[in-house]
């Protein structure tokens, strides 16, 4: 077995015994393999051995890869997106996770009508308020959450957010717990009506903590891949 192949063995050993711990249900946990800056072969590799779930930081690159690669792969737009980038993934990619303003929601939801389709999306939202990350704050989430619950042409399916870098994983539970509180408070006020309510948090230095947690999507590059290529 490659190299490759083990660590996401490794990775899928750790998120059974995250399920269990946190008495959840293997299915609502989806794996998103982050493969930026990561070579076709790689994920095609995994790919055959099962997994459909990739996540991209960068267009070009995202746009790329869906060209060559087969064509039942979810993607999922994970970095920072910018307005006039739209247009190039928004018919590609299976959801987009880092929607950080009402202008960004907005030129997104436009963008779909065009294509006659609804966006999937998640509010980004910087719980830990780090001053190098995008998002929403928690005491400006409600208000631009309904305000962003109007526009046509997306659908939001829940929250998004990136922890700072941990050795240990418990340092950022805190922020896990943060993020399911706001989800809970939103559909406690009868602003979200629909079935599921996605959270996607957790990454390779604390996805573990994140299941146990809630997190419906984790996003998990190098413990699958190893270091980035940033040739």
């Amino acid at each position: 077995m490659s190299e490759l192949l083990e660590n996401l063995k490794d990775v899928e050993k750790n998120i059974e015994a995250s399920v269990i711990k946190g008495k959840r249900n293997r299915e609502d946990v989806t794996l998103i393999a982050v493969s930026k800056t990561k070579p076709v072969d790689m994920i095609k590799e995994l790919y055959d051995a099962g997994v459909r779930d990739f996540g991209e930081n960068y267009v070009q690159e995202l746009v790329e890869k869906t060209e060559v690669l087969p064509k039942d792969i979810r993607w999922h737009m994970i970095g920072h997106l910018q307005t006039n980038k739209i247009k190039y993934i928004i018919d590609k990619v299976y959801m987009i996770h880092s929607v950080d303003s009402i202008h960004l929601a907005q030129a997104i939801g436009k963008e779909a009508l065009k294509r006659n389709m609804v966006a999937k999306v998640l509010l980004e939202v910087n719980v830990a308020k780090e001053d190098t990350k995008f998002g929403f704050t928690s005491e400006n989430l409600e208000e631009n959450f309904k305000e962003i619950n109007k526009i046509e042409g997306i659908e939001v399916w829940g929250l998004m957010t990136s922890a700072p870098y941990v050795e240990n994983a418990e340092e950022n539970r805190q922020y896990f717990v943060q993020l399911r509180g706001l989800m809970v408070d939103l559909k406690d006020k009868g602003l979200y009506n629909k079935n599921r309510f996605f959270l996607s948090m957790g990454m390779t230095c604390d996805y573990t903590a994140a299941i146990e947690e809630g997190a419906d999507f984790v996003r998990v590059g190098t413990a699958i891949f190893g270091a980035r290529n940033y040739v």
